[in-house]
């Protein structure tokens, strides 16, 4: 098949493309035509009561301590924070340089997702719960979905193997565990490139009954 033919498929599927995308708007327009008052009222109805609903659930995620990043004192308060909150990262660490680093992406990051709360516990003065976890290598992320540790991050090794990675990067990685989410685009406009292959401890551990 000569080059001529070539750029007249092409051409022919394009135009296929843009007919179907133009015939897709024609029918949303038409169906917007179609809607009366009583229709629309009761769109802005429900749209309002979307927003209502999240507006309660920004409350209670504020009451919880969500919004911000911050230091749990001791293991009790770690499983309570479980408990009480749908999606938590914690931070295990300890007073070193790379430990500082997580913290910074951290803050960050727990501002930008209410729904997720983001605390961090000294690994050192809780060997117990740190032994329970199998938390070795520090900085380590602990992903807790449901009151289940569900995945971690260990160290940097998916993070670029380097201190010097994003903030943009962590949020991926913290999305691809389903531990955040988004609200339309990303924070950050994360980049689209192939993530690395992840290396995922699980841990059925919950924490619902037999922690405290």
């Amino acid at each position: 098949m000569d080059n001529p033919n070539i750029q007249q498929i092409l051409e022919q599927q394009l135009l296929t493309v843009a007919k179907a995308v133009e015939d897709k708007i024609d029918d949303e327009i038409a169906a917007l035509d179609r809607l009366d008052l009583d229709d629309m009222e009761v769109l802005r109805e429900r749209r309002l009561q979307q927003m209502k609903k999240m507006a309660e659930k920004r409350r209670g995620w504020v009451a919880l301590g969500h919004g911000e990043y911050s230091e749990i004192p001791t293991e009790k308060e770690f499983f309570s924070a479980v408990k009480a909150s749908e999606r938590v990262v914690c931070h295990f660490y300890r007073e070193n340089w790379p430990c500082k680093v997580m913290d910074k992406h951290l803050g960050i990051l727990a501002k930008q997702h209410i729904e997720t709360r983001f605390i961090k516990l000294n690994a050192e003065k809780s060997q117990y719960l740190a032994e329970k976890l199998r938390i070795v290598v520090l900085p380590t992320l602990a992903l807790v979905k449901n009151a289940k540790v569900e995945d971690y991050v260990v160290g940097f090794d998916e993070l670029g193997a380097t201190e010097d990675f994003s903030t943009e990067e962590l949020e991926e990685r913290l999305l691809k565990a389903q531990v955040i989410f988004y609200e339309g685009e990303s924070s950050f406009n994360p980049s689209k490139s192939k993530a690395p292959k992840r290396s995922v401890r699980q841990s059925s551990t919950s924490y619902s009954s037999d922690s405290e």
